[in-house]
């Protein structure tokens, strides 16, 4: 079974995304991250195994959730858009950091060209 991602190394690469900031609106247990204000991401610090939660493309949502038993709907978000990753070592460290690179994509894509280019990711 393969180990899961401590939680230094996931705020690491999720801290890595240009723009990325950290708040905690909720409570001091949900360390969520955005990108220009807009959230791609919420670790439960505090949850053992540690879980996070990402944004998904609906259809990409429902297929993960079938796949993995470790990937559920989010819990207290929209549940269509957003997937909780339990990270208990059932899940590859490879697909946690794609599915943080696609939550991130779908909200970056979201903004406009302006604030794209803010980011240094538009020429």
């Amino acid at each position: 079974m393969p180990a899961r991602p401590a939680f230094s190394a996931l705020d690491h690469y999720l801290l890595s995304k240009p723009g990325t900031l950290v708040d905690y609106p909720f409570n001091e247990i949900a360390r969520v991250y955005k990108v220009l204000g807009k959230m791609f991401a919420l670790i439960a610090e505090k949850n053992l195994p540690l879980h996070i939660s990402l944004k998904c493309d609906p259809t990409d949502s429902l297929a993960l959730r079938a796949e993995h038993p470790a990937i559920t709907a989010a819990y207290h978000m929209n549940k269509k858009h957003w997937n909780t990753l339990v990270l208990d070592g059932s899940l590859p460290d490879s697909l946690v950091f794609e599915l943080i690179d696609h939550s991130y994509a779908l909200v970056i894509s979201g903004l406009s060209q302006s604030r794209r280019k803010e980011l240094g990711l538009l020429d």
